[in-house]
């Protein structure tokens, strides 16, 4: 499984960057066969002051592609968010191929 973590208009820190690989770690429980995941942390309208926190996470599985993304106050909230809705999209074609 090959990990990408790319931050737009901001720098990540080290402790963002944990919680992001460590979380991704429990991907694989979900499903076996993930080639690729990309996520991307982004300041949202960093031109109105207004600095929603986005988080866009997209798994790429064999014949499937997910893509989510998730808004908040914060990155973590973002992000953790985002993957709940991956795990379970996963877990659903994960049924669906064993039936």
């Amino acid at each position: 499984m090959t990990v990408n973590i790319q931050t737009v208009h901001f720098d990540a820190d080290a402790k963002l960057i944990e919680h992001v690989n460590k979380k991704l770690q429990r991907l694989s429980d979900h499903h076996d066969r993930i080639v690729k995941v990309d996520v991307y942390l982004k300041l949202d309208n960093v031109v109105h002051h207004i600095k929603d926190k986005v988080a866009e996470i997209r798994v790429s599985v064999p014949k499937h592609g997910f893509f989510v993304k998730q808004t908040s106050k914060s990155f973590e909230e973002s992000f953790d968010s985002a993957m709940d809705s991956v795990s379970t999209q996963l877990r659903k074609i994960k049924e669906k191929q064993a039936a």
